[in-house]
């Protein structure tokens, strides 16, 4: 659990949360840069200005006072940049020599222009001009030095465009900075967004693996304990069981929690999917869950997404069965579609009265893998009173992939031979059309089926059905 600190209101003599010694330097340094810039250039520039009054001790008065107002412009950006205005036009007006004088004008405008003040800046530069063009036009022949001449339209025009040229920088400044801004906001809320997704994935694959094996070790500890004195044999089974799921179980969430103490190390053991799904219903049939199996169309390899998130699904929606159905049988049905693969899980019910219901967030991880990933999940009760589950979730086109894993693809099922059924009816579409009367001829026909026949479990029945 973190807590956050909220910042208090400022107290007196002290600089607000965050600002003290890093707004300092800021505001002193180029305040004391800009002082020796223009009383300096100013100094060297009146020698070569002879028709100008010299430097007094007010006109060097004035050359710092514009600076010294620059410590003010994080506060009041607009009043700073009018009276830097009305100190640079004082001291062209008092006839002191041209120099470096404008340096804190145009720094005070991009101040108050960064801040939003753009308006305000373009009335403050209007009225400089103008009290400027006043001055040059009409008011010099009474005002310092003396013998000066009217100012030319080329120099009122030249100053106008180099006030245009500050306002221009001015509005370009203020853009550059709110788009950095904005991009600096926009890296933090998707840097804040992947570490809440990567938060909601490691939830949900702690529940997943929590949830799964401890209901299968709640059932074989039941069991165990029920036939502990009458069947030691079959309690002893039913604690090896225990054995087997609390194993896996800690080395699956050992593998989730390393990713947490070395983020950008890659996994040290492959992330499950399809091809352990005889584990699974192997470890449902522990529980006294017998499953039936059925896939649909060319079975092609996943992207790990997909592939995880389907066989979570199938987990998940097995734990369900196992804790809130009264059913003992669950058919998973694999469709391999174009552009997705379906997963669907359905029990006969009816729902346990008093077990565990609702409350739980098995549905809603399940929904949130498929979003993930660009899919969609239904669940639902059945006409009959057992449940529902439909996952879609999008796959890779086969033909990149083709060459990367032939090893774990099998080949196309291919339709198995009508003398070998003579005694089935044909079974609906998406549903598959064998039992177990006739799982041993379907196995004949399957690669797949036939590297797996000898870890199914009794009580799994493989039906593969022929695609639609």
């Amino acid at each position: 659990m973190t807590y956050e600190v909220q910042p208090g209101p400022p107290q007196r003599g002290r600089f607000p949360a965050g600002r003290g010694r890093r707004g300092l330097p800021s505001l002193w340094v180029p305040a004391l840069a800009l002082a020796f810039i223009q009383v300096a250039g100013s100094s060297v520039a009146g020698r070569h200005q002879t028709l100008r009054v010299d430097l007094d001790w007010l006109g060097y008065l004035l050359l710092l006072a514009g600076p010294a107002l620059l410590l003010l412009r994080r506060r009041k950006p607009v009043e700073v940049a009018a009276a830097v205005a009305v100190v640079t036009l004082l001291y062209t007006v008092l006839g002191y020599p041209y120099g470096p004088v404008f340096a804190s004008l145009v720094v005070s405008f991009f101040s108050a222009v960064a801040a939003g003040h753009r308006r305000a800046v373009l009335v403050i530069a209007g009225s400089a001009f103008a009290a400027h063009t006043l001055v040059g036009e009409w008011l010099y022949r009474w005002l310092p030095p003396s013998g000066d001449s009217r100012t030319s339209w080329q120099e009122l025009s030249g100053a106008a465009a180099w006030l245009l040229a500050v306002l221009a920088g001015a509005e370009l400044f203020r853009v550059r900075r709110e788009r950095i801004a904005r991009e600096r906001r926009e890296r933090a809320e998707a840097e804040r967004r992947q570490v809440d997704e990567e938060r909601m994935r490691i939830a949900r694959e702690l529940h997943d693996v929590l949830a799964h094996s401890i209901s299968l070790i709640n059932v074989q500890a039941g069991v165990a304990l029920a036939l502990m004195d009458e069947r030691p044999e079959q309690a002893r089974t039913a604690l090896t069981t225990i054995k087997a799921a609390s194993k896996e179980a800690l080395g699956e969430v050992r593998q989730v929690l390393s990713t947490l103490r070395a983020p950008g190390e890659a996994p040290r053991a492959p992330a499950p999917g399809l091809d352990r799904l005889p584990e699974l219903l192997e470890q449902a049939a522990s529980a006294g869950l017998r499953t039936e199996v059925s896939v649909e169309g060319e079975q092609v390899p996943l992207p790990p997404g997909a592939d995880l998130a389907a066989f979570r699904i199938v987990q998940e929606a097995l734990t369900n069965v196992v804790r809130h159905s009264g059913s003992r049988t669950a058919r998973i049905a694999l469709g391999y579609l174009p552009g997705c693969v379906q997963v669907q899980v359905d029990d006969e019910g009816p729902a346990v009265a008093g077990g565990e219901s609702g409350g739980g967030n098995g549905l809603v991880g399940m929904r949130e893998r498929a979003a993930a990933l660009g899919g969609t999940v239904e669940t639902g009760l059945r006409p009959d009173g057992g449940f529902h589950v439909l996952a879609r979730l999008p796959s890779a086109p086969p033909s990149p992939r083709r060459n990367r894993r032939p090893q774990s693809r099998p080949p196309p099922v291919p339709p198995p031979p009508r003398p070998h059924r003579p005694s089935r009816p044909k079974a609906a579409p998406g549903r598959g059309d064998a039992r177990s009367g006739s799982k041993n001829s379907g196995r004949s026909s399957s690669t797949s089926s036939n590297s797996n026949s000898s870890k199914e479990p009794p009580a799994v029945q493989a039906r593969t059905g022929q695609p639609g």
